[in-house]
């Protein structure tokens, strides 16, 4: 008796489990495990450490490895914590409470095996060589790193998929957290109270048992209250175990709170810092744009921006010291060299009638201004002769109903997705326009006429000027687009088939949702073929949006077989918070044909208050394989582009910067393109185009997966807001779903070491690329043919 109750007084938990386990009578009780880590001596690590508890259903991984720090000390022994996607190490497991050495996050990293006992972690800049003491205790590891990363992952897309409706913990969340706590301590106190009323009745049964030993009885009674006896000194220890168990628990409980509590507060102070300094520099914002227009000297009609061109171009290092620290992220490549265009005088430059295939040599009398392929900047009926030539044949639509005047406050809405992809935010259709991405794609299509015309040029330097005045009409739809198209669904297509009336056939399909990616062909029986895979990234940076398209765009004529290929700029929205919104383009684009290896350096210069540059202003030069000019490009994005032919080329003065500045002497610019006017009423049609305006127009005949189908955005464009958002809100759940019956099935065939391919485009397949070697979806044939024939079976139900 005295022995069982030292052992209920002090033995704890540890050597309750041991004397529990002994006794007969509580056999079949199972016994808490002893540790989650991999086998090794005595239950502990590979170094035979002391085991490590973990709790029954807990993700918690733990146990000793060896970690590789430096060529000095080489391997060294560290205890590793695999939890919630997270691996920690720590020197010795008493560190666990004070001091982390290190932590990688298993969602984002890429696990690599070297050898049998060898782990490579590596996620970004940081990698980790650990060593196991054995294979089996590797493959352990590895296991366990693999489910855990898959869970880690889908934790972040869940995440992601409401990050949107996070709201900041209220006072009444943590009211809720207090009151949970005063709860466990009450009922902790009612155990407390059930324990001093158990030790004292099995005290007085003990004593009235040892009573009954001492009475003079039958044998068979004497072993019988023995036995009881027995039982009741277990039945005491039993319930002090409980007792120490609730106890530990209630410790754990206040722990974590705290640790919770103070993270939480971090993050509150954190978010309000964060806030006032948005608001403080948002106002800053406004003070700099009225002070820059009051400003003297300034003309108030231009805001503070010198229209006047200066003809000359800064270099890309001179022009970065004159933004502000939000126009940083603009990255100029190193080599591009500044460069000044003086134009030569007409008069001493005889002019011919002969083709300007001979452009490239450079001799002036070969710039022909009556030349049938580059057409005079002087032609005044430029726009009107274009338009009558691209009357469509079938009449199309020429405007939607009027946008409605909702209100609606930003900031309440961004405010919680700083720092996060713009696609993972679920925004109300109210910021959006009644487009989707796959419809914003083909709307660069709107002047393909300049491919028509490069096709019949025969000089790859000529050609090159067109392809380079294509790449940047393509962003003339967005100077006043300040509203986000609608994210495509996962396998949702959209075709533009204008075969009869321009010679082109185009389509569009969404091969992945996170990233989002979208894939796009375009046949014209005019001689071109253009397809490209972009991958949109963005993210919201509290007073401008950055959207970094990513991926290669291709371009090959079918009787040169000229091959271009290149890249687009980033596209950044201003004024999230306060004023009107607008946007810029910056960056640099370079046209590369992969054939002839001539090359087009276009530079988008990003808007500076105190320029003096044109506003949106786009320059560059196409050069030969020997890296010789032959032309000059200049103009704005938002209006027209000239080309200017080289007759002489000369070093001029060397800048501040140590660059060499390069004079080009050049005839006279042509315009190669020029923006169309847009529609009357454009304003209040979210300032769509022509072309835009029909892109959304109902059809026959298209798959069932078409952009046109999508009902949300039928709804939109109807004015019907409150349906579209009910409708918006039901299809993205609808995608969530798959999504994470999709994840589910790739966990499950990583459990049973099985290949999962995960979704696969319909239309279009993923191949290596000849010229660039980038892995890229490309069309596989199909779509047309099923549409003449009307058989949609292999569409997905995404509606």
């Amino acid at each position: 008796m005295g022995k069982a109750a030292a052992l209920c007084g002090g033995g704890g938990t540890r050597g309750l489990v041991s004397l529990l386990s002994a006794v007969p009578c509580l056999a079949c009780q199972e016994l808490p495990a002893m540790s989650a880590e991999p086998g090794g001596r005595g239950g502990g690590g590979p170094a035979g450490g002391p085991p490590a508890a973990a709790a029954p259903g807990s993700d918690t991984y733990k146990g000793w490895l060896f970690k590789w720090t430096n060529y000095l000390k080489g391997y060294q022994r560290r205890w590793f914590v695999l939890s919630n996607g997270l691996l920690s190490y720590y020197r010795t497991q008493a560190e666990m409470a004070h001091t982390c050495r290190g932590t990688i996050n298993l969602s984002t990293a890429h696990i690599d095996t070297e050898d049998s006992c060898n782990i490579v972690l590596s996620n970004g800049g940081r990698t980790y060589h650990l060593k196991a003491n054995s294979e089996v205790e590797r493959q352990r590891w590895v296991t366990a790193l693999e489910l855990a990363k898959a869970k880690a992952i889908r934790m972040r897309n869940n995440q992601s998929d409401d990050s949107g409706d996070e709201e900041p913990a209220s006072q009444s969340d943590k009211s809720e957290l207090h009151g949970t706590l005063k709860t466990l301590s009450s009922k902790l106190e009612d155990l407390s109270t059930c324990h001093e009323l158990i030790a004292k009745h099995g005290a007085a049964l003990q004593r009235s048992l040892s009573e009954l030993e001492n009475l003079k009885l039958p044998a068979e009674s004497g072993e019988k209250i023995k036995a009881v006896n027995e039982r009741a000194t277990l039945f005491r220890i039993t319930s002090n175990a409980m007792i120490n168990a609730c106890r530990d628990f209630l410790d754990l409980a206040e722990t974590h709170s705290r640790k919770w509590q103070r993270a939480l507060q971090y993050e509150r102070e954190q978010r309000i810092r964060l806030e006032e300094t948005i608001e403080q520099l948002a106002k800053q914002h406004n003070s700099l744009e009225r002070a820059c227009r009051g400003a003297p000297g300034l003309s108030s009609s231009t805001t503070g921006i010198t229209s006047s061109a200066k003809g000359s171009v800064q270099s890309a290092k001179g022009e970065a010291s004159d933004e502000d620290e939000e126009t940083e992220y603009f990255d100029a490549m190193e080599d591009a060299p500044a460069f000044i265009t003086v134009t030569a005088d007409p008069k001493h430059h005889r002019r011919s009638g002969s083709n300007l295939s001979g452009a490239s040599e450079g001799h002036p009398e070969d710039w022909n201004l009556e030349d049938s392929v580059f057409e005079s900047s002087n032609q005044s009926s430029y726009n009107e002769s274009t338009c009558k030539d691209l009357l469509p044949k079938k009449r199309r639509r020429t405007r939607i109903p009027d946008k409605p005047n909702y209100s609606l406050n930003l900031w309440s809405i961004m405010k919680n997705c700083i720092g996060k992809e713009l696609s993972k935010i679920p925004m109300p259709v109210n910021f959006n326009e009644p487009l989707s991405m796959l419809q914003r794609l083909t709307e660069d299509l709107e002047y393909h006429e300049l491919l028509d015309k490069a096709v019949k040029c025969e000089s790859s330097t000529e050609q090159m000027c067109f392809v380079a005045a294509f790449s940047v009409s393509s962003y003339s739809t967005t100077v006043h687009r300040t509203a986000k198209p609608f994210n495509p669904l996962l396998g949702e297509t959209y075709e533009l088939d204008r075969l009869e009336e321009f010679g082109f056939r185009s389509l569009c399909e969404q091969v992945s949702h996170h990233p989002p990616a979208a894939a796009h062909h375009v046949y014209s029986k005019r001689g071109w073929t253009l397809w490209q895979e972009i991958t949109i990234a963005s993210k919201f940076r509290g007073k401008y949006l950055s959207i970094m398209p990513l991926g290669a765009i291709h371009l090959e004529f079918h009787s040169s077989g000229n091959h271009y290929v290149w890249r687009k700029v980033t596209s950044t929205v201003h004024n999230i918070i306060v004023g009107k919104l607008w946007i810029d383009q910056s960056g640099e684009i370079e046209i590369v044909n992969h054939k002839s290896k001539d090359k087009c350096q276009l530079k988008f210069t990003p808007y500076s208050y105190f320029s003096r540059d044109v506003p949106r202003k786009v320059t560059g030069v196409v050069t030969d394989a020997d890296g010789k000019a032959h032309y000059v490009m200049s103009g704005t994005w938002d209006e027209k582009m000239e080309c200017s032919k080289i007759v002489h080329s000369s070093h001029g003065s060397t800048s501040t910067e140590g660059k060499q500045k390069t004079v080009y002497q050049t005839l006279s610019p042509k315009v190669l393109w020029k923006k169309y006017p847009l529609p009357e009423n454009a304003e209040n049609m979210y300032f769509f185009s022509d072309l835009a305006l029909t892109l959304n127009e109902p059809e026959d005949r298209v798959a069932p997966t078409d952009s046109r189908l999508r009902p949300d955005q039928r709804l939109m464009e109807s004015g019907r807001w409150d349906e579209a958002n009910v409708e918006k809100q039901r299809l993205e759940e609808k995608q969530r779903a798959v999504r994470r019956r999709r994840e589910a099935e790739a966990v499950e065939a990583l459990e049973e070491g099985k290949d999962y391919e995960g979704y696969i485009p319909l239309w279009f397949e993923r191949k290596v690329d000849a010229v660039t070697g980038e892995l890229i979806c490309v069309y596989k044939g199909g779509y047309w043919e099923a549409k003449d024939k009307q058989d949609w079976s292999s569409c997905p139900d995404i509606f």
